[in-house]
């Protein structure tokens, strides 16, 4: 009886090649390609393709994961293959750390693909239609959204690479029949049937009870992800609508955000705590960010740290700071007085900011330019009388008043003469103090670059 799946020479006439060719149309013009390829039978498949396709314009690279006896025999055999085809290759063995083998073999080999990847060449991997329902439906039993539904795309743009996957819409028995009939040689990585691993568990023990109730089921899941593509790409659109209207990278506007609906909300802050990393937070760490920070109370000086970030809210805004930011005032070893001299023109970096020594309407006298002056931070419990106000107020209050983060005010410092307070360096510049050394034509430090 004929076999119901093409063979390979009717796919390359009527339907593959085509594909092929269109989706490389998406790419650049001139691009050229690095295959990764494992030596298995999908990555030996679309290194044979690629190689009559694109002549000349390919090369290959091996990720070495040394987790196998046989590790380096696998290299040398595509290293002989690659030879065979005219293809340059490359071997970069890599280290896996403990932990999640397979999250962490993923990220070596990334890495090593970052390494080696010429700038506009476009890494081009073996993932097939199999690969794909799986990982819709590994995501799914971890409780993935939108974005990670959306699994692989066949031509994936990231801000360091471009991904090609021309094999992503051919099933895994149209794969090993071609590879058959082409007589290709290859290699089984005896860790696919290790059901200790959760993707080999999902291939050897929850497909085939799936399959047998849904023989559809790897198709319907496949096309459920370009569903969720088409639905992330929506919510993109509105999540960066929203982020306008609410902040920007660093802080978002709670009262704005406040307008938006409950899962938008939910959402914009997801996304937002995202950032630049691959992967969204948690969905009980965006729950956390809401009813620790943004839902706590007024007076609370609550925070939520996650991914190198602490997450503060200041009055009706919520900040995102990097981790050396926020944890500055506890790292800052306590600082012994000083004595600093100053001098017209002269620029001084302090913990607050960079400021100049320039002539002002009024300002210190002149007299004290050159002088040794007491620079410290302050203690608590002290008092300002700022020049041209009424009376002396707690330096505090002043502070509250002018909305000085609580997370900056460590910076502050106070100057001062025989035990007069001259001023107070700020990060929203320098607060001269009313004393007897005020004279008109004087100088102040002017922030420059806070």
């Amino acid at each position: 009886m004929r076999s119901t799946l093409p063979t390979f020479n009717e796919v390359w006439q009527q339907q593959f090649r085509l594909d092929v060719l269109k989706q490389s149309s998406l790419l650049a013009e001139n691009s050229t390609f690095l295959i990764g390829c494992s030596g298995g039978m999908d990555s030996m498949l679309l290194l044979h393709l690629m190689s009559q396709l694109f002549p000349g314009k390919i090369r290959a690279i091996h990720i070495n994961h040394q987790l196998q006896s046989v590790s380096d025999d696998w290299a040398l055999f595509v290293r002989q293959q690659c030879r065979q085809l005219n293809v340059p290759c490359m071997v970069q063995s890599v280290h896996v750390a403990g932990g999640n083998l397979e999250n962490q073999a993923r990220e070596a080999r990334y890495q090593a693909y970052r390494q080696h990847l010429n700038p506009d060449e476009i890494l081009v991997l073996a993932h097939h239609q199999q690969d794909q329902a799986e990982t819709v439906m590994l995501r799914l039993l971890t409780g993935s959204g939108v974005r990670g539904l959306s699994a692989m795309q066949a031509v994936d743009a990231r801000d360091w690479l471009m991904i090609w996957r021309p094999l992503l819409d051919i099933s895994r028995e149209q794969i090993a029949q071609w590879t058959q009939q082409l007589r290709l040689d290859y290699v089984d990585d005896p860790t696919n049937m290790d059901t200790h691993y959760d993707r080999a568990w999902c291939r050897q023990e929850l497909w085939p009870v799936l399959q047998h109730r849904y023989p559809g089921m790897q198709q319907a899941l496949a096309r459920s992800s370009y569903l969720m593509q088409d639905a992330d790409e929506i919510l993109n659109d509105v999540l960066k609508q929203d982020l306008a209207a609410c902040g920007h990278a660093g802080q978002l506007q709670l009262e704005k955000l406040s307008q938006l609906s409950t899962a938008r909300q939910r959402q914009l802050l997801s996304a937002w705590m995202q950032g630049e990393h691959r992967y969204r937070p948690p969905f009980d760490m965006v729950q956390r960010l809401q009813h620790e920070v943004i839902h706590s109370r007024v007076d609370a000086q609550a925070a939520l740290h996650w991914n190198g970030f602490y997450y503060v809210r200041f009055q009706q805004v919520l900040y995102r700071l990097d981790k050396a930011v926020y944890e500055a005032e506890r790292s800052m070893q306590q600082v012994p007085d000083q004595q600093v001299k100053f001098l017209l023109d002269q620029s001084i970096r302090l913990d607050s900011g960079l400021f100049q020594i320039e002539r002002m309407r009024m300002g210190l006298s002149v007299a004290l330019l050159g002088e040794k002056l007491n620079l410290k931070h302050r203690a608590g419990g002290e008092k300002i009388h700022l020049y041209g106000r009424t009376g002396s107020r707690p330096l505090k209050k002043i502070i509250q008043d002018a909305h000085i983060f609580p997370w900056m005010r460590h910076t502050i410092q106070i100057l001062s003469m025989d035990n007069v307070m001259l001023g107070v360096f700020t990060p929203e510049g320098f607060w001269l103090a009313q004393s007897r050394y005020c004279e008109a034509g004087g100088w102040q430090p002017d922030l420059i670059d806070g």
